[in-house]
């Protein structure tokens, strides 16, 4: 529930429709199926919810490269715009080389690598709102598993691999050199967790073993899901 004592915040509204501008320029719409216009219809409703649940001081100090840190990200489901699809899409701060998905994960395995009952988006229109997104660089040498759980005593959340595309696609500023991260939100079933790090001058999405720890891999989580 929003606090009726907070304004709203001034950075908000400005950083939704940039968020939509963004999906618009690289092509969302059309891997909806949809025209820019009816996209920008379908996200519509999530405007008034980013801005009041946005504290007025969340953009003034704004160094997610830095903190590792965003107040909301506007995330598309893969029903509408498939994994395999917006990876490319992406590109680290100042670069060119598009992201990739790695080749350990083998032919149809990426299909699998699906939102745990915890953290499966809600609504049904395929777009959500993620709030008070961590990089988790602090969780950089943990094992994933033991991550998980803190993150979970915390009564966060874990991002998907949707959700941490939709990051790195709206902030790219926030993967950098040793400060990667685990998308534990996202899993098939055996000890594989997603993650994404850089490769080669790009972003890759790749997977990690649940219990082996690596010093520049944390685990993303957010406070809240909105749809």
């Amino acid at each position: 529930m929003t606090d009726s004592t907070h304004s709203p915040a001034p950075g908000a509204a400005a950083e939704f429709d940039r968020q939509v501008r963004t999906l618009v320029a690289l092509g969302y719409p059309a891997l909806s199926g949809r025209t820019p216009e009816r996209f920008a219809e379908l996200v519509a409703p999530l405007r008034a919810e980013a801005v009041a649940r946005t504290d007025r001081a969340a953009y003034a100090a704004y160094e997610p490269a830095a903190t590792g840190r965003v107040p909301f990200v506007l995330v598309v489901g893969r029903e509408l715009a498939p994994v395999e699809r917006t990876m490319p899409l992406t590109t680290l701060r100042g670069g060119r080389l598009p992201g990739f998905v790695d080749r350990s994960f083998e032919p149809g395995s990426l299909a699998r690598f699906v939102a745990t009952g915890t953290t499966r988006p809600p609504g049904r229109d395929g777009v959500h709102l993620l709030f008070d997104v961590e990089r988790g660089e602090e969780f950089c040498g943990a094992v994933p598993g033991d991550a998980l759980a803190t993150v979970a005593e915390r009564g966060r959340t874990p991002l998907t691999v949707e959700e941490g595309i939709a990051l790195l696609t709206h902030v790219p500023e926030v993967l950098v050199k040793n400060k990667c991260f685990s998308l534990g939100g996202s899993r098939c079933g055996d000890r594989r967790v997603p993650a994404l790090w850089i490769s080669k001058r790009a972003p890759k999405l790749g997977w990690c073993w649940e219990g082996n720890p690596h010093t520049w891999l944390g685990m993303a989580s957010a406070g809240a899901r909105h749809a």
